[in-house]
């Protein structure tokens, strides 16, 4: 389920009876997607504002505690999880025959909802995202968690341009939830998990995921960031998955002269179809990108001051041209006047 659906205004959501969830009041429905409905609420032990996600089980569905299980261990991944550019958790429980997460409620939209709306990013605004979301990433990796859905939609940005990970709806815990290899799952009642554009080519594969996991998915975001265009494309879904694990995409100054060759190295680099041959976590993802931001505007501000420098020095020899003409026209004026004043004895 896609976790962005409740963050938008709560103007535009749906009015409905007021009704209780747990501790919270329910007054509005904010948003739906396959695996439930998201609802705004009200915390009245916090006096605050929060979205409560739902999980709706098909009727005489036979895998019910199984799905009710995979929902609440999203929330015990994420709730442990307490980051600025991680969406917050605060309360996750089966209550009346009713299984929710009541989670921090944002106001903003996510990337893809910004790229469809014909939002461009600049190099610096692109990299910057996907520098605090590497960290975000490092953060969850460091506590154990993979979050193994990273695309557009589940990157949410709030005021001042700050972006929020969200919907760890497929995340596993390790060690918590494994397959008969003691692996974290990768595949769920037959579904590949994981969103198939920004999907790595181990999840395309049905292989075992690990951190890396994120690292490459963050990499094709910050692809279509800074191209507009996805890293692969496809007319179906095998064929999808075929270029995912087989074909390289176009490194992104191709197609966007304005993207610095380091930048677009870092993308490449965090896109490798081999794990051992992309950034060894997300931090030195992060570390790749802060070293990036540190000399790109530290140019910029090279630039800006040598055109500072530039204009200032025409102003001056401007002025100090006026005033050597003037000093000159007044030096011929007096010497003309002292010639009359001589030639009339």
């Amino acid at each position: 389920m896609n976790q962005t659906a409740h963050l938008n205004s709560p103007s535009a959501s749906t009015k409905m009876p007021m009704r209780r969830i747990g501790r919270f009041t329910v007054t509005d429905k904010l948003g739906s997607g396959s695996n439930g409905n998201v609802l705004l609420g009200h915390d009245p032990i916090i006096d605050r504002a929060v979205a409560i996600k739902i999980l709706n089980n098909p009727v005489g569905a036979t895998d019910k505690k199984q799905r009710e299980q995979q929902f609440i261990n999203e929330a015990r991944a994420a709730g442990r999880l307490s980051h600025p550019n991680i969406v917050t958790i605060y309360d996750a429980s089966t209550e009346g025959g009713t299984t929710f997460i009541a989670m921090e409620f944002l106001q903003g939209k996510d990337l893809r909802e910004l790229m469809a709306g014909g939002k461009r990013f600049d190099v610096i605004d692109a990299a910057g995202i996907a520098y605090k979301i590497a960290n975000a990433l490092a953060f969850a990796h460091s506590q154990g968690v993979i979050h193994r859905d990273i695309k557009p939609a589940n990157i949410f940005i709030v005021e001042n341009n700050q972006p929020k990970v969200v919907d760890f709806g497929i995340a596993r815990v390790p060690n918590r939830v494994l397959d008969e290899s003691g692996q974290p799952q990768t595949l769920f009642k037959g579904n590949i998990m994981g969103t198939p554009n920004y999907m790595s080519p181990e999840q395309a594969s049905s292989l075992p995921v690990t951190p890396l996991t994120d690292v490459y998915s963050l990499g094709a975001v910050l692809y279509e960031l800074l191209t507009g265009q996805k890293p692969f494309s496809a007319s179906d879904f095998d064929k999808l998955l075929y270029n995912i694990t087989h074909k390289t995409p176009k490194s992104p100054e191709l197609i966007n002269p304005n993207v610095p060759e380091k930048l677009a190295h870092i993308v490449m680099k965090a896109m490798q179809k081999k794990t051992n041959r992309r950034y060894d976590s997300a931090a030195e993802m992060a570390l790749a990108l802060n070293k990036f931001l540190a000399g790109e505007k530290r140019a910029r501000r090279q630039s800006a001051k040598g055109d500072t420098s530039r204009s200032g020095g025409a102003i001056e020899w401007k002025e100090k041209g006026t005033l050597f003409w003037l000093g000159w026209t007044s030096f011929l004026i007096a010497g003309a006047l002292a010639f009359l004043a001589f030639t009339s004895k």
